[in-house]
């Protein structure tokens, strides 16, 4: 008994002294980040309103106040439920927002809906950007790109070098599960919001991104939001649509009463095929229909 007592004890020793080597780390990671930020003298933060970008757009408030902007680009492929919620979060926080236009869909290269559609798209906000800085006297444009997005297919990060952008996050070595601590700890309400990336994202590669598919796949995820489902993509397949929810909240969206519902809401939509993705939700799932020859370019 005395033995199990002390391998107890020392057990909880060693949880307890790694648990404060964990916090140290992120108290040092933030301590860089905010060290980064004050080199900085007028920052431009582009912003959609996720957990990175803002949480990136407060820390830079808090080390900056004045001289820095959060910057979200507003085109068919934001939903209008997130650019709603944007506004809203850095209404809250005091956070300096202007919503600036992208006009990517007027790019061929990006409506084409390759490989590297995510590329165009960023190149277009931060050639948009770029100008409005020199129009304001800002010196520095920053995003939220992360350490963990360095193991995936992310080529808006070879826009965001070929314009010079700034990656505070990534050079704190901030990891995504770090950044949603660092919010909760701060009392930031969406530090546990599931990520999002553009309605684009949904469109399969080599079917060309219209605003009609865009705005079907808008109405289908509200819908799916409405029913009280939280992590969930609509996939555009042409005439299929594939909807994909969290392995958490499958079985109720498994059931009869909610099969028939999604047959009415996305038969209503212009779909004629209506599928549920039995693997449930994976971020960048479109991406296994690339060759890996393009994964590896990116």
């Amino acid at each position: 008994m005395a033995f199990s007592r002390s391998a107890h004890a020392n057990t909880a020793m060693q949880f307890a002294a790694s648990f404060n080597i964990l916090i140290m780390d992120l108290v040092q990671k933030r301590a860089n980040l905010r060290s980064r930020l004050q080199s900085y003298q007028k920052l431009l933060v582009a912003y959609s309103g996720g957990i990175d970008s803002a949480y990136l757009a407060w820390e830079a408030r808090q080390v900056l106040g004045a001289n820095v902007l959060a910057v979200i680009a507003d085109s068919p492929s934001l939903a209008r439920a997130q650019l709603k919620d944007a506004v809203a979060f850095a209404q809250e926080q005091e956070i300096p927002l202007e919503i600036l236009a992208t006009s990517e869909m007027d790019r061929p290269d990006y409506v084409r809906n390759d490989g590297q559609r995510c590329f165009h798209c960023k190149d277009e906000l931060f050639t948009v950007m770029e100008q409005f800085a020199i129009d304001r006297g800002f010196d520095t444009i920053a995003y939220g790109v992360n350490l963990d997005d360095q193991g995936d297919f992310r080529p808006g990060q070879h826009a965001a070098r070929k314009h010079g952008v700034a990656a505070p996050l990534l050079e704190a070595n901030l990891t995504k599960q770090d950044i949603r601590q660092l919010a909760q700890d701060a009392a930031l309400r969406v530090w546990d919001k599931p990520a999002s990336a553009c309605l684009s994202s949904r469109i399969e590669y080599g079917r060309p991104v219209t605003r009609e598919a865009l705005a079907a796949v808008e109405a289908g995820e509200d819908a799916l939001r409405a029913h009280g489902f939280r992590q969930f993509r609509v996939r555009h397949h042409g005439q299929i649509a594939r909807i994909e929810i969290s392995r958490d909240e499958l079985s109720r969206a498994l059931s009869p009463d909610m099969a028939s519902e999604f047959v009415r809401i996305f038969k209503a939509l212009g779909f004629t095929y209506v599928t549920l993705d039995l693997e449930g939700f994976r971020s960048g799932s479109m991406n296994a229909l690339l060759p890996l020859s393009t994964i590896r370019s990116a």
